[in-house]
């Protein structure tokens, strides 16, 4: 069975993505993660994390993926045979010093080579196995048939790929770019993100004004090293025949409405194949305009040049945290009022039903018709009856 696999930033996207259908999660430290501005968790909330997916059934990986210096390498032992004694499935590693770390003191423990080794071709797959990995993340530079083909060759070890989420303009995602404009060491977990800036050109020419000119793209803007975002969720099928056993959803600095659509979407695209719901449903969260990258074949249009980013079809109004009575109870995140169509995001067959707010109640009782507070738990009538971690949400007009 192909495991959907998830990212999560902090204790409460974890929740999010495991209830709506992700069968593992990778999860960040606070230390040797590459995704630093994340909330990540601390030791005792990994631990928690851990215990809390094994008695669901599913899994937690945790990211040691930054390309370490020596100074890195005093307290990275200690880290290691720490997530081994946790429990946690596996350690998502890049760097081979980390890895030689890993296997010396904390053998029992499983490593998934990350995507940020560049791994390319069958006999770097093949070499990884044989040092004692388990699982390679394959990088998002390779064509189903070359991920083929080193499923043929390595038919023992597991396959990771990448299906869903943001690109890197550089190979691999090993970018110096943020470091030399920002001074944000991206291959230790800082990346500035400086490929989704705007840019200008300035005149230099002394014979002509000086100042600032717009660049521009055939005419599209200004973004030119935007990267789409990666959407496989048509050619799943093509994937999972060319031997992937894991699919992975980027994002573990996305909100929690984003995981939970792109999540949902992924869950109902495995379990009933590719359809019109599925295409509507990861058109509602924010997206760049997406690509399938490398995977079909060569491919020249995976730059974004027209914006930064779109900011999908739906708001998000707010996550169900109790239903009793015909009354959903709503932490409320977005704004709404007395009149609007809500709809429901589910697992469950309540999905894409909605319902028009007729009444709503402030914690205190007291009746309201403008939802405004953050946060706040208004009571809502709703006729359908939701679940804890369902979310509601409003389409655009």
């Amino acid at each position: 069975m192909t495991e959907l696999l998830a990212p999560s930033g902090n204790f409460s996207k974890l929740k999010t993505a495991l209830y709506f259908g992700a069968d593992a999660a990778y999860i960040g430290g606070k230390d040797f993660s590459l995704r630093s501005f994340a909330d990540n968790f601390t030791r005792d909330e990994l631990m928690s994390a851990v215990r809390y997916a094994h008695d669901l059934g599913k899994r937690i990986y945790v990211t040691v993926n930054i390309f370490a210096r020596n100074s890195d390498m005093s307290e990275m032992e200690d880290y290691l045979m720490f997530l081994r004694d946790s429990g946690a499935d596996a350690a998502i590693i890049s760097d081979s010093g980390v890895f030689y770390a890993a296997r010396k003191c904390a053998p029992e423990l499983p490593v998934h080579i990350s995507t940020q080794a560049n791994l390319t071709n069958k006999y770097a797959v093949k070499f990884w196995k044989e040092e004692g990995a388990s699982r390679v993340i394959l990088a998002r530079e390779l064509s189903v048939a070359e991920i083929s083909e080193i499923h043929d060759f390595v038919p023992q070890v597991e396959l990771e790929a990448f299906v869903h989420g943001a690109m890197c303009i550089s190979y691999s995602g090993r970018c110096l770019l943020s470091d030399y404009l920002a001074g944000r060491k991206s291959n230790r977990g800082e990346c500035v993100q400086a490929c989704r800036w705007k840019y200008s050109v300035r005149k230099t020419d002394e014979l002509s004004d000086s100042g600032w000119l717009d660049m521009e793209e055939d005419e599209k803007g200004t973004y030119i090293l935007n990267s789409k975002d990666l959407n496989m969720s048509a050619h799943l099928d093509k994937l999972i025949k060319a031997g992937v056993s894991s699919f992975k959803i980027e994002g573990r600095m996305k909100s929690e409405y984003y995981l939970a659509t792109v999540i949902n979407a992924y869950r109902r695209c495995l379990d009933g194949g590719y359809s019109k719901t599925v295409e509507r449903e990861l058109l509602t969260a924010a997206h760049r305009d997406y690509t399938t990258a490398y995977a079909l074949g060569a491919n020249d249009k995976t730059v974004n040049y027209g914006d930064s980013q779109t900011k999908g079809d739906c708001d998000y109004i707010g996550n169900v945290v109790g239903y009793s009575d015909g009354c959903a109870y709503v932490e409320m995140r977005g704004r709404f009022k007395v009149g609007d169509c809500l709809e429901i995001l589910s697992p469950s067959e309540n999905f894409g039903k909605s319902f028009i707010v007729d009444r709503a109640y402030l914690p205190e009782g007291e009746e309201t018709d403008d939802c405004k507070l953050v946060q706040t738990v208004y009571r809502v009538p709703c006729p359908t009856e939701l679940s804890v971690g369902d979310i509601l949400r409003r389409r655009k007009a």
